[in-house]
This record gives structure tokens, sequence and C-alpha cells, in this order.
């Protein structure tokens, strides 16, 4: 009979630590759980530090028999800083698909998690990402395949313009100035949260308003999230790259996502050779708990299928 698997409680959880994963940049990370488990990076998204992987979801992952590993991307929270100024106007040129080189591209992103892997000495990993974490991932599994077990991409896209598209309300908040004191970051995020978040699983506002205060609390870079953002708005089209994916993958996606329209995974889905896609309804562009077992089983189940 197998041995029983910890309790989430029983899990065991690292201090926050730091890898140098490139020129002038550490990751700042924290594992789950014990190495001679499936090793399993989480990826998260634009301005988002690894505490959005919450405790719990990471708990969970544990226990179904993964060795987690989550961090914060360069630009985001504890993590180093990257180069490079980026404009208004800079911001608006990107939008408008205008010619123009950012800062760093997320294959640069992609590198920093190989680098993330390499300091823990982890030749092959599962990868998860969420939204911009979705388009890291898949650049990992085009670019460092032998390094990708299996790849779950979670509200993300192609890259495709014509696909995953955002809805026009969440423009002006995008590129308005970044909130300079606590309370107005927490006021800003709340609002934020209201239209995109999942319309079928509403975040108790007192959650959402402590996270949104502990992620200020880690360090909120303005620069650093411009230059995310023209990362993401000067992506390259994957969809052809996609077709090379040789790794179990799945897809999961909201129905009701306002930031990354739902036709972003189907095409995410139907570019990777033999995909699963995973729509749920009423999620929107976040990650309810009521919903952590569903993320739980679907990113095990994939991991599975690399086994066999």
């Amino acid at each position: 009979m197998a041995p029983s698997r910890p309790s989430s409680k029983d899990v065991v959880v690292s201090e926050e630590l730091r890898a140098p994963v490139a020129t002038g940049i550490e990751l700042c990370y924290q594992t789950y759980g014990v190495p001679t488990d499936d090793p399993l990076l989480l990826v998260m998204g634009l301005s988002a530090p690894m505490t959005w992987w919450d405790d719990r979801l990471c708990r969970l992952l544990a226990g179904s028999g993964f060795y987690v590993v989550r961090f914060d991307n360069r630009d985001t929270g504890r993590s180093g800083r990257g180069e490079g100024r980026v404009t208004r106007a800079d911001l608006v040129k990107a939008f408008l698909g205008l010619p123009g080189r950012p800062p760093y591209p997320l294959s640069a992103m992609a590198d920093d998690a190989v680098g993330l892997l390499d300091h823990l000495g982890i030749d092959r990993a599962h990868v998860v990402g969420a939204s911009m974490g979705g388009m890291i991932v898949q650049t990992m599994a085009i670019e460092h395949p032998d390094r990708v077990a299996s790849m779950v991409s979670i509200m993300s896209t192609t890259g495709r313009r014509t696909v995953g598209w955002q809805h026009p309300a969440l423009l002006p908040r995008m590129i308005a100035p970044r909130a300079r004191s606590r309370e107005a970051y927490i006021e800003n995020a709340l609002a934020m949260g209201t239209l995109i978040g999942s319309p079928g699983y509403p975040e108790d506002p007192e959650e959402a308003s402590a996270r949104a205060g502990e992620t200020f609390d880690r360090g909120v870079s303005a620069s650093g999230v411009l230059r995310q953002m023209v990362a993401i708005l000067r992506q390259p089209n994957r969809s052809r790259a996609l077709r090379s994916v040789r790794v179990p993958a799945a897809v999961i996606h909201g129905s009701a996502d306002r930031m990354v329209h739902v036709s972003g995974g189907r095409a995410t889905a139907a570019a990777i050779p033999e995909a699963e896609l995973v729509v749920l309804d009423g999620m929107g562009h976040d990650l309810p708990p009521a919903l952590y077992d569903t993320y739980v089983e679907v990113i095990r189940r994939t991991a599975d299928r690399a086994r066999a």
C-alpha cells in the first residue's frame, strides 16, 4: 500500500530564499514539500508577487505529490529590478502595435525561470503559469523543451493580437499612473478586482484588501510594471511555435475573463498538440479558492500524463 500524503498543514515550507539567475538579477523564491517529489514551478503574472499563488493552494499541490517552487518575477516583489525606462508614449505605441523594443522580452523572464531551476539543481520541472506567467511557461516549453516535463497555462494567450483581447473598459486603469501610497494602492487594487475578478466566485473584500496590502509591502516598482507591460504587449505570436511542444499540456481559462478573453485560452489549446482545454464558467482573471481543488486536479493529471 502506498504511503499516505501529508496533510496540507504538515507540508514543509521553506523560508524565502534568493537565487542569482542573470546579471544583476536575483529571484526571491520559496518551496513547499520535499525535493524528492515531482518538481513544480509556479510562475505568476503582471506585477503579481509569488504570494498570489496562495499558501493554501501551494499546500494542496504539495500534498498531491509536488515539490512546489514559487517565486517573484524580476521587477516584482523582493526580486531584483530590471533596467530600462518606459515612457507613456512607449506604452501607447506598444498598445497600438507600432515598432519598438521592450527593455527585456518574455524570453528573458523564461530564462530567469530556467536559471532558478539551475540554482535548485532541477533538470526538468512541471511548469504552471497564470496570465503573463502562462506566456512565460509557453516560452519555456518552446525555447527550453528539455527543461519542461509538462505545462499548464492559466488565463493566458498565444501572443496573437486577434485572440485573448482585453475588455476596452480596462485600458484607462492599465495605463493610469501607479498609486504611490499604500492606501491608494489598495483602493486601486480593489477597484480593478471588481472589474476583472470572477463573477461566479466573488472575493471576500477583507481577503482582497489584505492581499493588496501584502503586495504593496513586498515592494511595488512602478517602472518595473511598465517594463513587464511592454514585454507583454511586444510578445511574439507563439501560435506556430507552440505546435512544436511535445510535453503534456493543459489550458485553464475562465469564461468570464475580461483581462484576457477566453479566445486566448482556446487558441493556446488549439495550437499545442493534444492539449487539454478546461473552460470554467464564472471564472474571471483571478484564482478563486473555490476552484483550488480543480486546479490541483488538472495540474496533477497533466503531470501524470508525462509519467505515462
